[in-house]
């Protein structure tokens, strides 16, 4: 009964969808058509951009891996004065919507910004340290969460017996890492191969992917069945990437000798281990802070000096439009949607996650896993083009928007809740039911206050995901229910530097709305839960 809940959800809003948009793009009233599927293989231009979205996703893996290990092994093994507080921030930038990360580099790198003179400015450069800063954190959690808690002695043992530090590294603790690092660069070329708001603004005219194309297709040249046949590519290497993952995470399983983390971390006390952290603590604050402080900077810099103008200006740019919606309706709305797509996200992703540890069915864990593998834009498209029609039209609703945000925000849910629902002792349970109780009142008394802590991160951690959605919003928002994400995208658009720093002020407002849902979760976490 616990699994009809979210197999109903994503039947009605998942399969549903990915089927309507196979028979609309490949066989229209009913008689199949692969002439779009043959335009993506033979258009020299739609090769060239699948081309260019396996590439820039590779290139993104490959620098976000060389910059974020080293960070992962410094917050794994090292102990220093405000290391929790550094583990908090990290993570800050991953959640942060792609819309603002691309405002942030496009403060630091445009015309006017502190870097300008380095030309980087709508290149592929700006794409993929914009990467790197929106990915460092995967890598930190993924990696440096078993790091954390890999036996010392095998590294000090190795070195007893004559290796040097590097040799240690790659014979006694690499062999253990590897089943992480490949789960890490499999997330991040996923989030990377479907990266939309950081291409979109930064990339401008010159580069485009396979999730840009969709969008441009659709809401720009209404060529659904070419936008619907992008989809379907995009889909088969998203499910292989998925798969992938899949085994990476099964090898990642094996048995490893492995401490609590409290007793692996040390001071360093070396003059080059110290050096080493320093280092790396410098990198994190120019690369994950810089962006950041520059984007808060031009917010509070107009023309005429420091001030408060731009802040101001965001209630009368476009006032006389038909589009205008006052900035505060606009925050009200992100709020509101975020409360909305989190509720739905923890009942459904609730119910899957008791289902999921209850049953240990892995064919299930992997059906609700697959919206995470499902680009934002495709979502949107799917929405689209399959809600059109009764008995789900929703095209009309503004409630399609928290929908949309909590298919995206359900894995996360289940992520969480579910390892913690598995380390219930039966005996708990057991001894519940041998005293009277029954299975309602076992799930009331014995799971509900285990699990009541990990609920509250993952309401969290769905409440920073939503808040910050923007590539299916921006598909299926209506004019007047706008929300933060697209009110920055809308002010990017426009020419002139009022349009820009009202653009970079709103950017603020979410990103402060961001990370205080993310630094809320932290102080409530306990253990490893709400760890990726």
């Amino acid at each position: 009964m616990l699994a009809a809940v979210p197999l109903a959800f994503l039947a009605v809003f998942f399969v549903y969808p990915v089927v309507s948009i196979v028979g609309r793009g490949l066989a229209p009233e009913w008689h199949l058509d692969l002439d779009p599927l043959g335009r993506v293989v033979t258009d020299p231009s739609l090769r060239h951009i699948a081309w260019f979205t396996l590439w820039q996703a590779a290139s993104s893996t490959v620098l976000t891996l060389a910059v974020a290990l080293p960070g992962a092994y410094v917050l794994a093994r090292c102990e220093f004065p405000g290391r929790r507080i550094v583990r908090a921030l990290v993570i800050v930038p991953f959640v942060l919507p792609t819309v603002v990360v691309g405002s942030a580099f496009a403060g630091l790198l445009g015309p006017g910004g502190p870097l300008a003179g380095l030309g980087l400015d709508q290149t592929l450069w700006a794409i993929l340290i914009a990467h790197v800063f929106f990915n460092y954190a995967v890598v930190v959690r993924t990696v440096g969460g078993l790091w954390a808690h890999l036996d010392p002695h095998q590294d000090e043992a190795a070195r007893m017996l004559g290796a040097n530090r590097w040799q240690a590294f790659r014979e006694a603790t690499l062999p253990a890492l590897r089943p992480a690092i490949g789960a890490a660069t499999a997330i991040v070329f996923l989030f990377t191969f479907t990266s939309f708001g950081v291409i979109l603004i930064l990339g401008g005219s010159r580069y485009s992917t396979l999730e840009t194309e969709i969008y441009r297709q659709t809401a720009q040249l209404l060529n659904l069945p070419l936008a619907a046949a992008l989809t379907m590519v995009q889909l088969v290497a998203i499910v292989a990437l998925l798969l992938v993952t899949g085994r990476i995470e099964g090898r990642r399983a094996g048995a490893l000798r492995l401490r609590a983390a409290e007793e692996t971390a040390r001071r360093p006390r070396a003059a080059g281990a110290r050096a080493f952290v320093a280092a790396n603590l410098v990198l994190m604050a120019v690369l994950l802070g810089g962006p950041l402080l520059v984007l808060m900077e031009r917010s509070f810099h107009p023309p005429g000096g420091y001030g408060l103008e731009f802040y101001r200006a965001l209630g009368d740019v476009h006032r006389g439009s038909t589009l205008f919606v006052p900035p505060v309706d606009a925050i009200a709305n992100s709020l509101r949607f975020a409360a909305v797509a989190t509720l739905i996200a923890i009942v459904v992703g609730g119910c899957g996650a008791f289902a999921l540890a209850s049953t240990k069915s892995r064919s299930l864990d992997t059906f609700i896993s697959l919206p995470l593998g499902v680009s934002a834009v495709t979502v949107g498209l799917r929405f689209l083009i399959a809600l059109d029609h009764a008995p789900f039209d929703l095209r009309a609703s503004p409630y399609l928007i928290p929908i949309a945000q909590a298919l995206v925000a359900i894995p996360f849910v289940v992520r969480t809740m579910t390892p913690i629902l598995r380390a219930i002792d039966p005996r708990l349970r057991e001894a519940a039911a041998t005293l009277g109780a029954s299975p309602t009142r076992v799930w009331r008394e014995v799971d509900l206050p285990i699990v009541a802590r990990a609920t509250l991160v993952a309401a969290g951690f769905a409440f920073a995901i939503s808040l910050g959605e923007f590539g299916a919003t921006l598909f299926i928002v209506r004019p007047d229910y706008p929300t933060l994400p697209v009110v920055v995208f809308r002010l990017l658009a426009q020419p002139g530097p009022l349009n820009f720093g009202g653009a970079m002020a709103a950017s603020v407002i979410l990103m402060t709305l961001t990370a205080v849902a993310i630094l809320t979760i932290d102080r409530v976490q306990v253990g490893s839960v709400g760890s990726f």
